[in-house]
């Protein structure tokens, strides 16, 4: 597993990927240093996403499909959805989630588990739910 440092809302966290979903990781990891801005979540209850409207992530030439993926992540679970009944994002679950778009329920790869830093997950929740988008950088940690 490799380690990602993920700093946001003036916190850092560090995660590990997930050995379930190698092409969102390998994929995932040529992006590094990554940085975005993290939103509050519209349909998924305690959550952060990254919009990432058409962009396609892929792994030696191809689409990164489904893999590993799930409706209902976990407090620290990130999940990057490839897209088709929604656009593409990541999604980072601070407390309860289920995934889910205006169309409906949604499933994302399971690909990072922060576990370092936790502690902050809610108050970086609550942060960009109250003070709107945070910048969001992932690095190697």
């Amino acid at each position: 597993m490799t380690r990602i440092r993920m700093q946001a809302a003036g916190f850092d966290f560090v995660a590990e990927t997930h050995p379930d979903a190698p092409q969102t990781v390998a994929a995932f990891l040529q992006l590094l240093p990554y940085r975005q801005k993290l939103i509050h979540v519209r349909w998924s209850g305690e959550g952060c996403w990254v919009p990432l409207g058409e962009f396609r992530l892929t792994h030696e030439g191809a689409p990164v499909g489904f893999e590993n993926h799930t409706s209902h992540p976990s407090r620290g679970d990130v999940l990057f959805y490839p897209g088709g009944y929604s656009e593409t994002e990541i999604i980072l679950a601070y407390g309860a989630c289920s995934f889910a778009s205006r169309m409906g329920t949604l499933a994302g790869n399971h690909f990072l588990t922060i576990v370092e830093g936790r502690e902050h997950l809610p108050e970086l929740g609550r942060r960009v739910l109250w003070e709107g988008a945070q910048d969001v950088v992932f690095s190697l940690a």
